[in-house]
């Protein structure tokens, strides 16, 4: 294959599609979270992310965990966590059975406002879709996102 070949100019294509659609929706995402919440996209992926710990085993996530579902890098998201913990919004305490680990929850402050920020983040989405889905290179893609389903834990 070279640089020409034409699979790979199709590919390419797919890509920039696709990363054009996600452009488009966390720039809409943002504007709504900021201007309704002041909150970015990625404190309002934090705090769902963290909101659906729990406390029986495998409950708490690893920072490592954590990062790569709200795609940070592991800095990136120590970083955003203690821009939450100053707003009141999360708060981190020793593992109980291992001195070594933190855990970092939601506090009641910061589920009230995910609970607040959750139809404006839904409604921004499904806006954002439906505008891309009038372009016919992003619909196909529209239509791929819609019927993508979340995986059921093991």
């Amino acid at each position: 294959m070279t640089a020409t070949d034409p699979a790979l100019t199709a590919l390419s294509q797919g890509w920039c599609a696709l990363s054009l659609l996600h452009g488009r929706i966390e720039t809409h995402i943002e504007r709504a979270l900021q201007a309704g919440h002041d909150l970015s996209v990625r404190e309002y992926s934090l705090l769902d992310v963290l909101s659906r710990q729990h406390d029986g085993d495998g409950g708490h996530l690893q920072m490592k965990q954590v990062a790569d579902a709200v795609v940070l890098s592991q800095s990136a998201t120590t970083r955003l966590v203690t821009r939450l913990e100053d707003r009141g919004l999360l708060e981190r305490y020793l593992c109980p059975t291992d001195r070594r680990g933190i855990y970092t929850n939601v506090t009641a402050t910061g589920l009230r406002l995910l609970n607040e920020a959750r139809p404006t983040n839904d409604a921004a989405l499904r806006e954002a879709l439906d505008e891309a889905a009038t372009h016919p290179d992003l619909a196909p893609l529209v239509r791929a996102v819609e019927t993508l389903k979340a995986p059921v834990p093991a």
